[in-house]
């Protein structure tokens, strides 16, 4: 007889396809064990669920952890623009500690877990020479690995070429062991050392056994053309599932004869793409007057394709995004707005790119979803179903995290005197 741990009893399930089914689900330690319209056993812990919706976890599929809750340290953005959030970055950073870095990065995961996020991709500036960030993430990821996953992205916010330095230390943190290659050929120096450095970031993910996320094209210029750079790389390595091209504004700018092009090649990859459309929408066309464009990559389109799109919140209470709590309901509540997105299939579309989509993106579908034998990970939301959570941006009531209750929150009350 099994030793079931953990009962959920009478939760209504949520499937990748949308159908939803009330069910109890059993846990065996950090195990889904059993998954039924009604199991007849016993545990230590049951949790009534009153028929709220079960979901997996949300996936934050990028952020910048080495940067949160520093907004107004040393000053605020006034602009409001990527690059003087960079320079203001490029300030702070000076002054980083391991200890900093750490502490900021897990309080920003607690913040982002008691909303339902258990998987994230935090990418990691290794622009300075003492690799403090990197290391203070590597450390944040090591810490809280019982209750979440993080994957840490190696991420040379200078440019892989911005510094002689740079490339090697590139090098150095994947040797320390950050999980995924990272990039922004839009800001190296020149155009021919953008396709240089997308050329070796290839090279590096091949010698390292690394994935790859690069911050592609993340700008308003419609010459910005670095993703086919990184399709030409995907195709040619067959390395396409394994890549991510994260912001891809530019896109959005492109004329649509180039886009189609570009949308057929990209059919071809198998490639990821990850939206931010808080920061992008809010960084984006600054320099615009009217009309204004809305500084987001083709989702709509890149969706109906068959192409794998996740999201993330980017930023949070830092140079470039003054806002932001972590919660994943704001990003595809964004979405919807800013891709007028708003189709039922559409709308259902962004919630499954905040879950099934972002661990598709982090290569860890193998161990994503409410299955039999899968790990015990999962959230229950105050919600009816994806269109109702999306649009009340539905309380979290419950995180299980590796088969342990991580985390509970109760549903707002409101109370009406009038007549």
């Amino acid at each position: 007889m099994p030793n079931y741990t953990l009962l959920l009893r009478q939760g209504r399930l949520l499937h990748p396809d949308g159908r939803i089914e009330t069910v109890d689900i059993a846990l065996d330690g950090n195990r889904i064990a059993a998954i039924a319209p009604h199991l007849d056993l016993s545990a230590p812990e049951v949790l009534d669920l009153e028929n709220q919706l079960v979901s997996p976890p949300f996936v934050e599929s990028h952020i910048h952890l080495d940067s949160a809750m520093t907004v107004g340290q040393p000053r605020f953005n006034q602009s409001g623009t990527l690059f003087e959030g960079i320079e203001i970055w490029r300030e702070r950073k000076q002054d980083l500690t391991l200890e900093d870095v750490k502490e900021r990065a897990i309080a920003t995961l607690k913040q982002q877990a008691m909303q339902g996020v258990l998987m994230v991709r935090t990418h990691a500036d290794v622009s300075e020479a003492s690799l403090t960030a990197l290391q203070g993430l590597l450390d944040a990821r090591d810490a809280v690995k019982d209750w979440i996953t993080v994957q840490v992205v190696a991420f040379p916010q200078d440019g892989l070429y911005g510094s002689p330095q740079n490339e090697r230390l590139m090098a150095e943190a994947l040797s320390r062991g950050a999980d995924v290659v990272g990039g922004i050929p839009h800001y190296e120096l020149t155009r021919e050392d953008g396709v240089r450095s997308v050329h070796r970031i290839f090279e590096l993910a091949e010698q390292y056994d690394r994935l790859i996320d690069i911050h592609c094209d993340e700008i308003d210029d419609d010459q910005a053309r670095f993703l086919e750079v990184m399709v030409a790389c995907a195709i040619r390595s067959g390395m396409g599932s394994r890549v991510t091209a994260s912001h891809t504004t530019a896109f959005g700018s492109y004329n649509n004869a180039y886009a189609g092009k570009l949308l057929g090649f990209l059919r071809r990859t198998e490639m990821n793409f990850v939206c931010n459309p808080l920061i992008n929408i809010t960084l984006q066309g600054r320099t615009d007057t009217y009309p204004k464009r809305r500084g987001l990559t083709r989702v709509k389109e890149l969706w109906q394709q068959g192409v794998n799109v996740s999201l993330g919140h980017d930023c949070v209470c830092d140079p470039w995004y003054p806002l932001g709590t972590g919660n994943m309901l704001d990003v595809a509540s964004m979405l919807l707005h800013v891709a007028q997105m708003t189709g039922t299939a559409e709308m259902d579309a962004c919630y499954n790119m905040t879950t099934w989509h972002g661990a598709k993106t982090l290569h860890l579908e193998d161990q994503y979803g409410i299955e039999v034998g899968k790990p015990a990970n999962l959230i229950v939301l105050d919600a009816g179903d994806r269109f109702d959570a999306i649009r009340r941006r539905a309380t979290v009531r419950h995180v299980i995290s590796q088969g342990k209750v991580l985390a509970s929150t109760d549903a707002p009350k409101s109370h009406w005197y009038g007549s």
